[in-house]
């Protein structure tokens, strides 16, 4: 196949994307910034694709470009990303979606002892604890969670967790492409008659 082939397919590709998320073009070229006019010729195949139009439609439609262009599977779908250590646990990248839901593992070794510093970040987390129990502080909640219980919530909503009692834990956690931003240190409310601040 030609790369005329492959970028001649493009445009029914994008349309059947949109089509099938039900966005309408004028919606799709408020979030990518592109015209309606440059879509719709984009999509009927008047108008060539190049990689300042497909980026943004990536994004756009949550997919990698590769699908867009329907590029030939690359082979070894294993994800070889490296182990991060951040808040006293060993966190395991177990998915490669830039911009969409990202998955981890965490695990919490015994003896590992914190004290929570609920933080804050825009986006919406799932989790589910594998083995041992979770301590999951979320705004005034303080919740143990074992083995077997998940829990999601809004992020921008103080949370922390970590391992209850000193034993190890290991849990999993997904969130959107929101969740990637860095931490902000969530600030304690002020108690009533307080100052308001430190």
């Amino acid at each position: 196949m030609t790369t005329d082939d492959v970028l001649r397919e493009v445009g029914p590709r994008l349309r059947a994307l949109r089509r099938r998320s039900g966005i309408t073009l004028a919606a799709l070229a408020e979030t990518t910034g592109i015209s309606v006019s440059t879509l719709s010729r984009l999509e009927s195949g008047q108008r060539k694709a190049t990689l300042e139009l497909l980026l943004p439609l990536a994004q756009a439609h949550r997919v990698p470009l590769d699908e867009l262009v329907g590029a030939p599977p690359t082979g070894d779908p294993r994800v070889y990303a490296r182990p991060i250590k951040r808040f006293g646990q060993l966190i395991l990248p177990l998915s490669r979606n830039p911009g969409g839901p990202q998955a981890f593992k965490h695990v919490i070794a015994a003896g590992e002892r914190q004290e929570p510093e609920p933080k804050t970040h825009e986006g919406y987390e799932w989790l589910y604890v594998l083995t041992g129990r979770l301590r999951l502080i979320l705004g005034p909640h303080d919740l143990i969670l074992p083995a077997g219980e998940a829990a999601e919530f809004d992020t921008r909503v103080p949370h922390w967790f970590g391992a209850a009692g000193g034993e190890p834990v290991e849990f999993l956690t997904i969130f959107d492409s929101q969740g990637a931003r860095i931490h902000v240190r969530a600030r304690p409310s002020a108690p009533p008659g307080g100052s308001g601040g430190t």
